[in-house]
């Protein structure tokens, strides 16, 4: 091989040390005794600090062995596929301003919408299109031979608190039948954690976006362990949700009556800098709520022990506020209409088998991936081994700069969810190269109170590589458990890349 063929090669070797090396591209000779031998020695003879680009697996053999390698979270643009990533430099080039004042615009709309808390109904008198052999599930559209383990313990538990079947056994014959209609949450101006299920009998929060007028629903939130939105049933499970219907319901609806609306975005932006990130760490924004409501929940006309009951459910239910952060980003975002050339999302959602994003700008046409598996800490008995893969529209709160975009406001579930305040710092500031405008009122006080990331762009992930960040619980991949932990996920690149295809076919 000689240096004609402007590829790498060595000759002349003394000492182990090659004299002549030719470069790739290049007929130039560098004479590599000239280099110091000693010093290369000793270079790795020190210790080592690795900056490792690409599979993290290469890392951990490292790490292994005591040296220090740090993984830099990168992405070749637009996955890899060379002709989109030249397809959208092309049409940035000629359409750049036009993209640029249409995400102006659906930032607008995220950061002055305005989310109240107006009303609690039940589900089959106000959500649109519901009716009585309807559930409505978490995240893309998904058939019964499809769901995975938690949405069907959902489902199931649902159709025996609706009344549809008397038993479990007969409750997963009635599922899968044919005879029952899924539709996601989504579909019907709604949101739900987890398995997200929503049946017709179901007390639903109602949210209204008084700035633009858009409405949505939200169930009440159970809790955690053993409960349906994590796809358990059983006595304990309804006896809880007939609990909620009977007594939570009516008595949180005449507080919320005798109190008026509540403006969800400034308890939100107050949780935030109290510890929340308005995702995975609720105490801050539920406390709120209670500060809220107890002056009329004391001088209702109920039975005091009901009310006693009332205080006690909210009081040991840290999440009770995530499904109302939920309510307030759905009706937040769905003001964002279809504007021409917006590259904003306005979806993302997953259902424990697939997960989903959706664009006004592209008629809310999903475009979906299988759902990720979940790195996080698990409860004690549980590992990774027993857990499904990731599910719930609650990363609707990311779409609105919270959430896992708002990380470093909440470094007390850092570790929680597998992670380091430091982690929690850089992930937010990671987002910031996603995203569109930085909000106005979701503040982050450990980064000087700067605004949050708001409006995920999909062009800049596709571009950088850089995926939303998403915090997340983790439910049991078998049908009735429950919650098994909470960490971390990564959505899948494929649906971004796909749905930037659809957006260059049709904006170029």
């Amino acid at each position: 091989m000689t240096t004609e063929n402007k590829t790498n090669s060595t000759s002349n070797k003394t000492d182990g040390v090659s004299k002549d090396v030719s470069l790739a591209g290049s007929s130039e000779k560098i004479d590599l005794s000239k280099i110091n031998a000693e010093k290369i020695n000793k270079l790795f003879g020190e210790k080592l600090e690795v900056l490792n680009i690409g599979l993290e697996q290469f890392a951990q053999p490292l790490r292994d062995n005591g040296i220090n390698a740090v993984q830099l979270n990168w992405r070749p643009p637009a996955g890899g596929d060379v002709k989109l990533a030249e397809d959208i430099e092309k049409l940035l080039e000629e359409k750049g301003e036009l993209i640029e004042a249409a995400n102006k615009e659906s930032a607008k709309v995220l950061l002055k919408s305005k989310p109240m808390w107006t009303d609690i109904k039940i589900a089959k008198d106000v959500v649109p299109g519901m009716h009585a052999k309807m559930i409505c599930h978490a995240g893309p559209p998904v058939t019964w031979d499809r769901m995975c383990g938690p949405m069907r313990g959902g489902v199931i538990g649902a159709l025996v608190f609706e009344g549809l079947a008397e038993t479990y056994e007969g409750a997963e014959k009635l599922a899968a039948s044919g005879e029952i209609e899924y539709s996601p949450c989504h579909h019907h101006g709604s949101v739900g954690p987890m398995a997200g299920i929503l049946s017709p009998s179901m007390p639903v929060c109602v949210f209204d976006n008084t700035e633009y007028g858009t409405q949505s629903f939200c169930t009440l939130n159970e809790g955690l362990g053993k409960v349906l939105r994590y796809g358990a049933y059983g006595d304990e499970v309804l006896k809880r949700l007939n609990w909620m219907s009977d007594t939570l319901y009516p008595i949180l609806l005449g507080a919320l009556k005798k109190h008026g609306p509540i403006d969800m975005k400034s308890i939100i932006a107050q949780a935030l800098h109290m510890g929340d990130e308005g995702h995975n760490r609720n105490r801050a924004g539920t406390s709120l709520i209670i500060r809220e409501l107890a002056p009329s929940l004391v001088v209702l006309d109920a039975e005091r022990e009901d009310i006693a009951k009332v205080f006690k459910f909210l009081h040991e239910n840290d999440h009770f506020f995530l499904n109302l952060s939920m309510g307030a980003a759905k009706c937040t975002v769905d003001a964002v209409e279809s504007n021409e050339y917006s590259s904003i999302i306005t979806t993302m959602a997953r259902n424990g088998t697939d997960f989903g994003i959706r664009l006004a700008s592209l008629d809310n046409e999903w475009f979906t991936d299988q759902a990720s598996i979940v790195d996080g800490l698990y409860l004690p008995g549980y590992t990774a081994e027993d857990a499904a893969r990731d599910i719930g529209d609650s990363v609707i709160t990311e779409t609105v700069g919270t959430g896992g975009f708002a990380m470093a406001a909440a470094p007390a579930i850092a570790k929680f969810v597998g992670g380091s305040p430091a982690d929690a710092i850089a992930t937010s500031l990671r987002m910031y190269e996603i995203t569109a405008a930085e909000s106005e009122a979701y503040q982050i006080p450990a980064l000087d109170f700067r605004g949050t990331p708001t409006g995920i762009d999909l062009l800049k992930i596709v571009r950088t590589g850089i995926l939303p960040a998403i915090n997340t619980g983790i439910a049991h991949k078998d049908p009735g458990i429950g919650m098994v932990g909470a960490g971390l996920v990564k959505p899948p690149v494929k649906c971004f890349v796909d749905a930037a295809r659809a957006y260059v076919k049709k904006f170029k």
